[in-house]
């Protein structure tokens, strides 16, 4: 017999043993969620195994980061579940853990890093896009949202029922209310109303024994645990209800850009860090920093590198008061009247999701999202203002990587006003402002991502001077495998999820860690960057 013929025979008997062992995982799966009361003619509704036509195109579907889509070393789950009802969450859960496998759980597919689609580990992920109601309460001022609500048909539903009513949630219409709200949620009314978890009355969620528990039922400790705390690492986020706000019947906008050429650019980032977080709590400006090429006009002429400076503001009045203030605060923005863009909320939501001036709400509605691209993001906090000098050398470094780009998100107002341990959150009194390290590319393949994701951590270790310390913060919606990753079974799990603890938590990591013991203690509710428990792990295959 010979040595290729061998070969051939091993390859077909470990393919044939693959096929059984997922077979036998899908049938004792099936057989639990039927004694869990699930009827078989919903299970075939909502159960697919890498055997179902439809299965890459439902994992697909969510996947935002190009890094992870239809790559050949990104890992596939075991199993998809796209629960229609609350009781076949449950049914899953419970079901999971007797395989003793592994629960990701998805509701927009906006985790930067993948993470509530991928795994080192044979795993069963849980799709939630199909729980999607909405339920308003115009004259209680709250809205019911499930989990795999995208925030574009919140902000849609909230505008149907009124124009004066809003939420303080993200900009970006195609995140997923479950991750985005459970990791703190944040959005460009924070001055005035805080983050998305400052304005959360109540929640649902199936818990690891798979109980469907309200905040009465859960206790004060848990629902104080994913209000920013990640509820990836204690349960499965069925729907939350919201605190709504009022807002006026006009808003203003504007979007201005200015190039480090104009000498005057680099000063009015110097003012806007003095400013941003210290101006009226209904101004809003974020200020975005990206090298570019300008292509010269002479003929014949090299192109050359630059820094774009691109303030972007939401103003919760009309632009006759944001002028007076701007010209009295930050006269260095050189605002003019003809920049200012009134218009309702709901244009301006929008309008910072760079839909154009003609787009109806209904384009909210569309789950699509952009074109896919490959991306990495990185955070940090500034506590002081960066000097001109340091700010011109960082302006210099970027112009020598290329491509990667800074946004600047301000805080102060509200967000200084509630106490650090209020929510899991911690990043509060004294940040002026909260940085995000942003990388985009098309180019297939490792050898540009290499290059890529060398320029972003390039970046990040140039600006350590600036940022805060001790710990170095991050923000937990921005997740970055890079500043620490948990090996989730073995005995050393609490100290390696510290590592990264502290730095989306700061002190509120140990309240995290007792309600994670109390309500979870075999650690069923992991992830890489998840919650651990005190107690010694089971390794878990």
């Amino acid at each position: 017999m010979s040595i290729i013929y061998l070969f051939l025979l091993l390859l077909k008997f470990n393919s044939l043993s693959s096929h059984a062992a997922a077979a036998s995982v899908f049938d004792t799966f099936v057989d639990c969620l039927t004694k869990n009361s699930i009827p078989q003619s919903e299970i075939s509704k909502i159960v697919y195994t890498p055997n179902n036509l439809s299965f890459n195109s439902i994992l697909q579907a969510y996947i935002r980061n190009g890094r992870f889509f239809n790559s050949s070393t990104t890992s596939k789950p075991v199993i998809i579940v796209t629960p229609t009802v609350e009781s076949q969450v449950a049914g899953v859960v419970v079901c999971t853990k007797q395989l003793n496998l592994q629960l990701k759980i998805r509701s927009g597919g906006h985790d930067y890093e993948g993470i509530s689609y991928i795994s080192d580990v044979p795993f069963i992920m849980l799709d939630m896009f199909n729980l999607r109601s909405i339920s308003i309460d115009t004259n209680g001022k709250t809205a019911w949202v499930q989990a795999g609500a995208i925030l574009g048909e919140v902000y849609y539903n909230i505008w149907r029922k009124s124009p004066v009513l809003g939420y303080p949630a993200g900009v970006c219409p195609t995140v997923g209310v479950g991750g985005h709200v459970s990791g703190g949620g944040y959005g460009n009314m924070l001055r005035k109303f805080g983050l998305t978890v400052d304005n959360l009355l109540d929640a649902r969620l199936v818990d690891v024994n798979g109980r469907i528990l309200d905040r009465k039922a859960m206790g004060e400790d848990l629902f104080w645990a994913i209000k920013g705390g990640g509820g990836a690492s204690f349960g499965v986020i069925l729907a939350f209800q919201i605190q709504l706000v009022t807002l006026p019947q006009t808003v203003t906008y504007f979007r201005v850009e200015r190039f480090i050429q104009d000498t005057t650019t680099t000063d009015a980032v110097v003012q806007w860090q003095n400013v941003a977080s210290k101006i009226d709590n209904d101004l809003y400006i974020r200020l975005l920093i990206q090298p570019i090429t300008v292509k010269s006009k002479s003929k014949g002429a090299k192109s050359s590198k630059s820094i774009r400076a691109t303030f972007v503001a939401l103003f919760l009045g009309d632009s006759t008061r944001l002028m007076s203030l701007i010209s009295k605060q930050f006269p260095l923005l050189g605002l003019k009247k003809q920049d200012c863009v009134e218009m309702s909320w709901i244009d301006s939501v929008l309008q910072w999701a760079n839909f154009d001036n003609t787009t109806k709400p209904e384009a909210l509605l569309n789950r699509k999202g952009d074109p896919l691209t490959h991306l990495k993001r990185k955070s940090d906090y500034v506590q002081t203002p960066i000097p001109k000098k340091e700010l011109e050398s960082i302006f210099a470094k970027m112009i020598s990587l290329g491509k990667a780009g800074m946004v600047f998100n301000p805080y102060g107002g509200r967000m200084g006003e509630i106490a650090e341990g209020e929510t899991p959150f911690p990043h509060r009194a004294g940040i002026l402002f909260k940085i995000q390290y942003s990388m985009n590319w098309h180019e297939e393949g490792l050898t540009a991502e290499k290059e890529y994701l060398s320029q972003i951590r390039d970046l990040y270790s140039f600006m350590t001077p600036y940022v805060s310390k001790n710990p170095r913060q991050a923000y937990l919606n921005y997740r970055d495998l890079d500043i620490g990753i948990n090996d989730q079974v073995s005995q050393h799990s609490l100290e390696k999820g510290r590592v990264y603890g502290t730095k989306y938590f700061n002190k509120n990591f140990d309240r995290l860690v007792k309600v994670k013991t109390m309500v979870d203690p075999q650690n069923f509710f992991r992830n890489e960057q998840s919650i651990p428990t005190q107690t010694k792990q089971r390794k878990i295959m």
